[in-house]
């Protein structure tokens, strides 16, 4: 299986489950600093996922950046509350690893 295949299948899980999430936990209120960024990494995602291969590489690659990013803060967020957000744990981890694994495959395409 390729990386872009596997970014795919990862990427659909991770936007849905951030998704899914909001409607669990209540958080569609307008005092939730991550309901914009959670929405933008739930869309950044699965558009990415869905472009032609050419441009899927690289649309992944800045989709999960930027779900990393998006998904670290929060879980620093439940850390300053004494808490532990297992799911954006969860996710953070899984984003920061397909990051790894596109940036890996595409230093290897220029050696």
């Amino acid at each position: 299986m390729t990386t872009l295949k596997i970014g795919r299948g990862a990427a659909v899980p991770l936007s849905l489950g951030t998704f899914t999430f909001l409607f669990l936990n209540d958080s569609w209120r307008a005092d939730n600093l991550f309901l914009v960024p959670d929405l933008i990494l739930c869309t950044a995602l699965l558009v990415a996922a869905a472009l032609p291969d050419r441009m899927a590489a690289p649309a992944l690659l800045a989709a999960y950046c930027f779900a990393t990013g998006v998904l670290v803060t929060s879980v620093a967020s439940y850390a300053v509350d004494g808490r532990i957000g297992i799911g954006s744990l969860i996710g953070a981890s899984g984003a920061l690893i397909m990051t790894a694994a596109f940036l890996r495959a595409g230093q290897a395409k220029q050696a």
